[in-house]
């Protein structure tokens, strides 16, 4: 038993090691936050001077305040959208054979082997021919595609778990196989599901790339407006925006955490 003991615990080295690794990944991003509160007309670390000033620039600003609507209605549209149609396929790939599940996994998943460039040109292609471009759900339908893998793996990790006997029980009893996954699985893997939501929203507003080929002018959402705006200018505004833009990434999964927790 002791032998058995010695051997799965973990090195002495591998925590340090990982909390090494995990501070060279958000160290950058932490650094844009006191620049957000910076009073100089440029990027600047350590700022000089502490202020305001941008996050108002930001509220104040017509053309951020319309970037921000349409991504936030993009995010709720990919959330509505990308939530039922991965917890469908996940539910499917979960109740299939094995080899039809392998089949489903390969579809499902394949948009986050191809690079999401290629994703935007043919998408970009795509929608011309549709009339798409510059539109609300065309924005909307490329980001549920690039969110669905992450729903599905969500959702699924879940269901693995889970036991259908019960949904079977229920509509051994009479209840519709509709009814009896809505009053058995679903709130038995609803966090999940809530998870796999939040997900698909960060997903959609923090995308940028597709949104270069297919978003402009008055559609054009925050975080293509922000690449423009580095591209043309260093505005100091964008790193008012990054911060919102982290506090809200993380705000969310804390969020739907504690509610799991409460409950």
């Amino acid at each position: 038993m002791q032998n058995d003991t010695l051997h799965t615990r973990a090195p002495w080295w591998l925590a340090p090691l990982c909390a090494v690794i995990v501070l060279f990944l958000v160290a950058p991003t932490l650094v844009v936050i006191p620049m957000s509160f910076s009073d100089s007309r440029f990027l600047a670390f350590p700022p000089k001077a502490w202020s305001a000033r941008w996050y108002l620039e930001y509220f104040h600003s017509l053309e951020w305040r319309e970037a921000t609507w349409v991504s936030l209605r993009a995010a709720f549209g990919t959330t509505l959208l990308a939530t039922p149609l991965g917890l469908a396929a996940a539910y499917a790939a979960a109740r299939a054979t094995a080899r039809q599940g392998r089949w489903l996994r390969l579809i499902f998943l394949l948009p986050m082997a191809l690079p999401v460039i290629l994703c935007g040109v043919g998408v970009f292609l795509l929608y011309a021919r549709l009339g798409l471009n510059n539109t609300l759900l065309g924005l909307v339908l490329a980001h549920t595609c690039l969110a669905l893998p992450l729903v599905f793996i969500t959702v699924s990790a879940a269901l693995a778990s889970h036991d259908f006997n019960q949904e079977m029980a229920a509509r051994s009893l009479g209840a519709h196989p509709l009814r009896a996954f809505c009053g058995v699985t679903l709130p038995q893997i609803r966090f999940s599901v809530l998870a796999a939501a939040i997900l698909a929203f960060i997903t959609s507003l923090d995308e940028v790339v597709v949104a270069l080929f297919i978003a402009g002018g008055s559609g054009a959402t925050l975080t293509k407006r922000m690449f423009n705006s580095l591209r043309d200018e260093v505005d100091p505004t964008i790193a008012a925006i990054s911060t919102l833009l982290i506090v809200v990434s993380v705000a969310l999964p804390l969020a739907a955490r504690a509610l799991q927790q409460r409950r």
